[in-house]
C-alpha cells in the first residue's frame, strides 16, 4: 500500500505537467486537478505509442518524461491546484484513496494478466512495438496502448504495475471536482480491476467522463472526439463511444468536420500499430487484407476465430455443436449457460429492453442517440464473439443514464460504503466468494490479505522455464505452468507451440541476429519437424 501510495505521489505531479503540455498546444477538455492528469494520460500515451515503434520503452524514456512533467508542474505552480480543495472534499478523497490502496495490494487474479498484460509489457519496455509479434504469440498482436503506458512507467515510478490503482485515485477526484456523485457507486466495482493494468478499467472510467461531458452539455467536440478515440484505440470494444460522439457532435452540436481529424489521426495511428503487429488494422479481425509479409497464418487465425465461439459459450459446447445450432438455439444456449454466465448475459439483454423503453419514453435526444450507439456496439459483440467482458461497461453506461439525475452526495456515500465494504470483504476472503459461487473461476486465483500488502502490493515470481530452438528462432517456455508472465524473452505459450506445429508452421526471425526487425511463420522443414518433435515432448514430459 505505501510503495503504490509513494508511486501516486509520484507520478500524479507529471501527469499534471504534461497535461499543461497538452492543454498548450490543444486546448482544454476538462477542468481542475483530474482534467491535467488525464490529458496528461492522452498526451503521453499517444507520444511513447508513436516512440515505441522506433525504439523500447526503456528508463531513459521514462526519466526524460518524468523531469519534462516534473519541471512544466513546478514552472505552472500546478502544485496550488492542490490547496484549493476544500477541508471536506481532502478528507473524503483520503478515504477513498486508503480503500482503493488497500485493494489494490492484493495479487493479481485475472488470468490476462499473466497471460497477455505482463508478456505485453516485458516486449514493450525491451524491445518496443515489435514488427510481427502475433506471429510468435498471437495474443500479443494486440499491444494495448493502456500496456504502452504502463510500461512507460514501469522501470521505477510504478515497478508493481499499479496504474489502474493510480487511475482510480484520479477518478475519484474527478468525482470530487464535478460533484457527479451517482459515480461514487462504480468505484467500488471498478476495485476488481486495480490489481492489474487491464485495459477494462480505463475504457470504463474514461467512457463515464466523457458520457458525464455529454450529458452536460460540452461543446468542446474536437477533442470530445478526440479523446473517444483514444478510449476506442485502447480497446476496440468500446466502438460505441467515438460512434456517440460523432452523432453527438453533428446532430446536436452541428460540427464541422475538422473538429474530427485530431480523432481521425488517432485511428489511424492505432490502425498503423496494429498492421505493424499483427498484419492487419484491427485486431484479431483479418479484415483489410494489404498483403503484409508479416501477417498470421489462416490457420492460426481460424483457430483463434472457433476459441472465441467457444469462448462465447463458456467452453461449454465444442465447436462442432455450436456450428450445428439453429438460428434461436445460438441464442437460447447461450442466454442459458450454466452458471454465472447465463445471470450475466440475461441481465444484459434485459438491460439493453430496459434502456431501449427508457429512451423511447424519455425522447431526449441525446439519450435516444447513446442508445443508438449502445446497440449497434451490441448487436457487433454478438455476431463476434459475445463474452460478457466485452459488454460489461454497457452496464455501467445503461445505470448512469437512467439514473442520472436520481443519486445526490448523500445516497451515493451510503451506496458506496456498503459496496466498499462487500468488496473488501469479497477480495480478502477468497475462500467465501468460491464457495459462494463455485462458477466464479477467478474466485480460484484470489489469496488472501497478507500484512506484507501494507508496505507493497503482493506479487507472483515464476522464473522457472526451458530454453529451445526451432529453425532460426531460440525461445523460452514456462515449465508446467501455460502462461510467460516470468520467463526470459522470446517467450511462447505451450498452447501455441501445439497449434503451431499441428499446421506445420513456426515462427522465425525476419533477421536472426536482430529480434526487433520482427517474425514471420515459416513452413516447418523435415529438420524443424524433428526439432519441433522434440520440443513437444520435453514440454509434455515436463508439464507431468
Amino acid at each position: 500500500m505505501f510503495l503504490v501510495l509513494l508511486s501516486t505521489i509520484f507520478i500524479v505531479p507529471i501527469l499534471m505537467g504534461w497535461g499543461k503540455i497538452m492543454d498548450f498546444f490543444f486546448g482544454q477538455l476538462l477542468t481542475g486537478i483530474s482534467g491535467k492528469i488525464l490529458s496528461g494520460i492522452f498526451i503521453i500515451s499517444l507520444f511513447w505509442t508513436v516512440l515505441s515503434f522506433f525504439i523500447p520503452l526503456s528508463i531513459y524514456i521514462e526519466s526524460i518524461t518524468i523531469l519534462l512533467g516534473i519541471f512544466f508542474f513546478f514552472k505552472n505552480k500546478l502544485y496550488l491546484n492542490f490547496y484549493q480543495l476544500p477541508k471536506e472534499k481532502v478528507l473524503l478523497l483520503s478515504l477513498i484513496t486508503l480503500i482503493i490502496l488497500f485493494c489494490s495490494s492484493f495479487h493479481p487474479f485475472i488470468l490476462d494478466h499473466f497471460g497477455y498484460y505482463i508478456p505485453t509489457i516485458k516486449w514493450l519496455t525491451e524491445y518496443g512495438l515489435v514488427k510481427g509479434i502475433s506471429n510468435l504469440d498471437l495474443t500479443l498482436g494486440q499491444m494495448s496502448v493502456w500496456h504502452i503506458f504502463q510500461a512507460g512507467f514501469s522501470h521505477f515510478a510504478d515497478p508493481f504495475l499499479r496504474i489502474n490503482a493510480i487511475l482510480l485515485i484520479v477518478y475519484s477526484i474527478y468525482i470530487i471536482e464535478k460533484k457527479s456523485w451517482m459515480q461514487l457507486c462504480f468505484l467500488p466495482i471498478l476495485l476488481l480491476f486495480s490489481q492489474s493494468p487491464s485495459p477494462d478499467l480505463p475504457v470504463i472510467i474514461f467512457s463515464l467522463i466523457i458520457l458525464n461531458e455529454i450529458l452536460n452539455s460540452n461543446k468542446n467536440i474536437k477533442l470530445l472526439f478526440a479523446f473517444s478515440a483514444f478510449v476506442f484505440v485502447i480497446k476496440p470494444t468500446m466502438i460505441w463511444l467515438p460512434i456517440l460522439a460523432f452523432f453527438y457532435s453533428i446532430f446536436i452540436i452541428k460540427s464541422n468536420f475538422k473538429n474530427f481529424i485530431p480523432g481521425i489521426l488517432i485511428i489511424l495511428l492505432f490502425c498503423l500499430k496494429n498492421i505493424w503487429t499483427f498484419g492487419y488494422p484491427v485486431f484479431p479481425v483479418s479484415i483489410g487484407d494489404f498483403g503484409i509479409g508479416w501477417k498470421p497464418n489462416p490457420e492460426m487465425l481460424k483457430i483463434s476465430s472457433q476459441y472465441a465461439i467457444l469462448k462465447t459459450y463458456d467452453m461449454q459446447y465444442s465447436y462442432e455443436k455450436i456450428q450445428n445450432f439453429s438460428g434461436i438455439g445460438y441464442i437460447k444456449n447461450w442466454v442459458f449457460l450454466s452458471g454465472i454466465k447465463s445471470t450475466i448475459n440475461i441481465l444484459f439483454i434485459v438491460s439493453l429492453f430496459v434502456f431501449i423503453v427508457f429512451a423511447f419514453i424519455k425522447k431526449n435526444k441525446t439519450i435516444s442517440l447513446i442508445c443508438i450507439s449502445i446497440l449497434i456496439k451490441s448487436i457487433l459483440i454478438i455476431l463476434f464473439s459475445a463474452q460478457y467482458r466485452f459488454f460489461i461497461d454497457v452496464f455501467f453506461v445503461i445505470f448512469f443514464v437512467i439514473f442520472f439525475n436520481y443519486f445526490n452526495r448523500n445516497k451515493s456515500l451510503v451506496i458506496f460504503s456498503a459496496l466498499s465494504i462487500f468488496f473488501i470483504t469479497f477480495l480478502s476472503f477468497p475462500d467465501f466468494v468460491q464457495q459462494l459461487v463455485p462458477s466464479f473461476r477467478l474466485g480460484n486465483f484470489m489469496t488472501k490479505f497478507d500484512k506484507s500488502q501494507f508496505y507493497k502490493p503482493a506479487d507472483y515470481e515464476y522464473k522457472k522455464f526451458n530454453s529451445f530452438k526451432i529453425g532460426n528462432l531460440k525461445f523460452n517456455v514456462s515449465k508446467n505452468y501455460p502462461y510467460n508472465f516470468d520467463t526470459q524473452l522470446p517467450a511462447i505459450s505451450t498452447s501455441f507451440i501445439f497449434d503451431d506445429v499441428d499446421a506445420n508452421i513456426f515462427p522465425q526471425l525476419i533477421d536472426e541476429n536482430n529480434m526487433q526487425k520482427g517474425f514471420i511463420w515459416k513452413n516447418l522443414t523435415e529438420k524443424e519437424k524433428k526439432e519441433a518433435e522434440n520440443v513437444i515432448n520435453t514440454i509434455k514430459s515436463t508439464d507431468k
